[in-house]
């Protein structure tokens, strides 16, 4: 059941104590559109989370606006990664968005891409595989 975000974060959250209950390792958190949007909000800020990936960050869906309120004290390494062609995330919004994000954070955008990044799940994938080498494998975190 939707809830508007509210009860869904309550489900992150969950995932988040049983993966550190059983595996006791960092975890880096992906979501997907409404999904980025939930995650992130239950993500930031906590010390079992050091890096976020948001995949079609959605600004206005459907009559439903987004907030992110919260992404100004959101200290985690960021990658927001959208198609410049969002139906629900405009080039303009989504950085806008972004932009009240402190460092670190990368914005990449996906040419030609929709909010579904119809045929290009290959570029979504190796920009996430080159951010996390950069960031917490190649990297000093």
């Amino acid at each position: 059941m939707h809830d508007n975000g509210h009860g869904e974060q309550d489900d992150v959250r969950a995932a988040l104590d049983w993966l550190d209950q059983e595996f006791h390792r960092p975890i880096l958190f992906a979501g997907f559109s409404f999904g980025s949007n939930v995650g992130m909000r239950a993500c930031c800020g906590d010390p079992r989370v050091p890096g976020l990936i948001a995949l079609g960050l959605p600004v206005v869906a459907e009559g439903r606006h987004y907030s992110y309120r919260y992404l100004p004290t959101c200290s985690q390494p960021k990658l927001f990664i959208s198609g410049d062609h969002d139906q629900y995330g405009p080039v303009a919004e989504v950085e806008a968005v972004v932009a009240t994000a402190p460092e670190p954070k990368q914005l990449v955008w996906i040419q030609d891409a929709d909010h579904f990044f119809v045929g290009k799940l290959d570029q979504v994938q190796a920009e996430i595989i080159r951010w996390v080498k950069q960031n917490f494998v190649d990297g000093s975190r």
